[in-house]
């Protein structure tokens, strides 16, 4: 636990409480502190801890990391990939990431326990009060219901404490047990994926590209099953391999089938040098839930801001969800900074309403086509034949690799940044 660096009488006191020290609380607890806010960061478990993730960084979260200051070089523990793999159809494309004016040409892979620490850390350095083992409980609420603090248990003893902010950040990832104490639940009608995943000592650990393969296969029957569903390979650099697959809720199979056991299949499959066999396992088998394309709203009411995974900030077309955590944090900090330089509760009030539109500004049109996208490749004979038929073509999945990554540059783009920027731009912002 951070050293409280206030008196006793304002210890629990701040301008804002952030719940959750992923990526998404601690980049905005950092944006919030560099602007000089006085911010409580709240986390329930401690460091280091480990997170269910791909580990894979897109040149999307890189670009967040390098406005943190945080150090990405390759000496201070990151691997740089170029680009990705793509593999399915019988077919095997390699693609760089674009080269943009917007974004680094790079992504970066670091195994989710050290890359969380590294992110509050550098939250603490900016003048953030890191709570550690801190287990928020209830929302403290005043007359009218808007959200003025936290109950919370804290320490190996569960000390009972409340904390106080006129605004409260709910970054409590997919679970969020504070937006649902605050009334607002998941929308079923949003796609909702599942990530199982695990490691493996591989000599594929030092690979510069990450790998996604778009047909999964069971072969251990008289006959090859086509699973619904798409698998990863991410070389950790470390001497092991972070190998997972993801499947949509719009699948028929979603329910049906045990993942874990489908990655098994899988990594059955493989060739046998590259060392994904159960004796190579270095640890459990793990899942966790995706939600996506703005599956809880309101992002605003009554004092409480949702970002990330609490949200539902998930990027419908790759699961990519590290990169929206930081990146709705960021906007969440910049919108509350301009609301407390407000001088009444009723302008401060109709600053903090701008975040939603800002948020659908931002993602809305993106997240409405990937949602249609979700409930194509539902199908695993669509995918089969869209890998079939479009892997052939490379001009073809560059454009699909800026879609899917949602790496454009919003002005002075090229014809498929065009193409791309102007979708999103009439598809609704629901």
């Amino acid at each position: 636990m951070a050293e409280p660096t206030t008196t006793p009488a304002s210890e629990h006191q701040a301008d804002v409480i952030v719940v959750g020290a992923g990526p998404a609380g601690s980049t905005t607890a950092y944006h919030l502190a560099r602007a000089g806010l006085d911010v409580l960061l709240l986390e329930k478990t401690s460091f280091p801890r480990e997170k269910v993730c791909g580990d894979g960084l897109t040149p999307r979260a890189t670009k967040q990391l390098v406005a943190m200051g945080i150090d990405i070089s390759e000496e201070a523990g990151w691997l740089r990939n170029k680009g990705l793999r793509i593999i399915g159809g019988g077919h095997r494309l390699q693609l760089d990431w674009p080269q943009l004016a917007s974004y680094p040409d790079y992504g970066l892979v670091r195994k989710r326990d050290d890359f969380d620490e590294q992110l509050a850390r550098q939250a603490q350095k900016a003048g953030a009060r890191l709570y550690e083992r801190c287990n928020v409980g209830d929302p403290i609420l005043d007359r009218a219901g808007r959200i003025t603090g936290v109950h919370a248990r804290l320490g190996e003893e569960k000390t009972p404490v409340t904390f106080h902010a006129p605004v409260v950040v709910a970054a409590d990832g997919n679970s969020t047990r504070l937006s649902l104490k605050m009334g607002l639940h998941r929308r079923e009608d949003r796609p909702m994926g599942v990530a199982v995943r695990t490691y493996f000592t591989s000599p594929r650990h030092d690979d510069d590209y990450l790998e996604s393969w778009l047909e999964l296969w069971d072969r251990r029957g008289p006959q090859d099953r086509l699973l619904p569903g798409y698998g990863w390979i991410f070389g950790m650099g470390d001497g092991t391999s972070n190998v997972g697959l993801g499947i949509l809720n719009s699948s028929s199979a979603f329910k049906e089938l045990d993942w874990r056991e489908v990655l098994k299949a899988w990594c059955a499959s493989m060739p046998e040098e590259w060392g994904y066999t159960p004796e190579n396992m270095t640890t459990t088998i793990r899942g966790a839930a995706l939600p996506m394309a703005f599956n809880r709203q309101p992002h605003y009411t009554r004092g409480l801001l949702l970002v990330g995974d609490a949200g539902g900030l998930v990027n419908p077309f790759n699961g990519e969800g590290i990169a929206y955590a930081m990146e709705s944090a960021q906007i969440a900090a910049e919108v509350i900074v301009q609301s407390h330089a407000r001088s009444t509760p009723a302008q401060r009030e109709l600053a903090l309403r701008r975040y939603p539109k800002v948020l659908k500004d931002t993602y809305g049109g993106y997240y409405t086509l990937g949602r249609a996208f979700v409930k194509i490749i539902g199908n695993p004979k669509i995918m089969k034949i869209a890998t079939e038929r479009g892997l052939p073509h490379p001009v073809l999945m560059r454009f699909t690799l800026k879609m899917l990554a949602n790496l454009t540059d919003p002005t002075g783009g090229d014809a498929m940044d065009r193409i791309i920027n102007g979708l999103t731009k009439v598809a609704p912002r629901a």
